[in-house]
């Protein structure tokens, strides 16, 4: 049997074991996990595996929101050798392990998070998005088996922290590769294959995403909000605004007066 819930994690740590197996995936904000003695670290782009007894701890920031999965080892996938799909669970929780989502499942997993909140009640969508969510995991983990996080391992999440703490100035590729310390042909290389586009376009999403969560909701010009979010020109923000997101600085305000 599979159960799938949002949970806010304390803030302080709390630990304990249970008798099934479990996913941790970060949905908002981040968290703090040790599996086993073994710590992981999760935001939007990561995921925890915790066997069935693993022993755990966990903490998580203010604003931190976990989609958990927990599986019951007796049912008939993880406890039944002519299973279709045993050898596949199985190998899923052989042992605790954090996985670094690529951005189509991180995507995936926002979309399952949205629907949980738009209907808490309905317990069969939640167990059929859950399953879907392990599913996809499962075949990333055994296509990927040594995709665990390390230091070396990009979370586009923390890049995005990066990106919006230098917002105001001009930011390289150069400049996030050295936050990761890697060379700018491999960091170019890791966080396509991570986060799905390249760090120019996820820079320029960045810096619209921040533009335009300023033009809808504080008093500011537009030439100010193009200045604080990197765009060389009121006018260059406005013509990214229109090819990227099919909107204008003034259509933005206008719903926000409205509002």
């Amino acid at each position: 049997m599979l159960n799938a819930k949002l949970l806010k994690l304390p803030i302080a740590a709390h630990q304990h074991r249970h008798e099934h197996h479990q996913i941790v995936i970060g949905v908002r904000g981040e968290a703090d996990l040790s599996v086993d003695g073994t710590g992981a670290h999760l935001d939007t782009w990561r995921a925890c595996v915790v066997p069935t007894d693993a022993s755990h701890d966990y903490c998580g920031d203010d604003e931190n929101h976990v989609l958990v999965i927990n599986l019951d080892p007796l049912t008939p996938a993880i406890n039944t050798p002519a299973h279709a799909d045993y050898e596949r669970m199985m190998r899923v929780f052989e042992k605790p392990r954090t996985v670094q989502m690529d951005g189509r499942l991180q995507s995936f997993v926002q979309f399952v998070a949205n629907e949980f909140d738009r209907a808490p009640e309905n317990s069969t969508l939640k167990q059929h998005l859950g399953s879907s969510v392990l599913y996809c995991m499962a075949d990333r983990i055994i296509e990927h088996p040594a995709q665990i996080t390390h230091r070396s391992v990009i979370s586009p999440e923390a890049i995005r922290r990066y990106i919006l703490s230098n917002l105001h100035r001009k930011i390289t590729v150069e400049d996030m590769a050295g936050e990761v310390c890697l060379s700018v042909s491999r960091f170019y290389e890791v966080f396509r294959d991570v986060a799905g586009t390249t760090p120019h376009q996820f820079l320029l999403q960045t810096r619209l995403e921040q533009a335009v969560h300023l033009l809808a909701s504080s008093s500011l010009s537009v030439s100010e909000i193009s200045y604080r979010t990197g765009f060389s020109s009121q006018s260059a923000l406005t013509n990214a605004l229109r090819k990227y997101k099919g909107t204008t600085p003034s259509k933005l305000q206008v719903n926000r007066s409205v509002a």
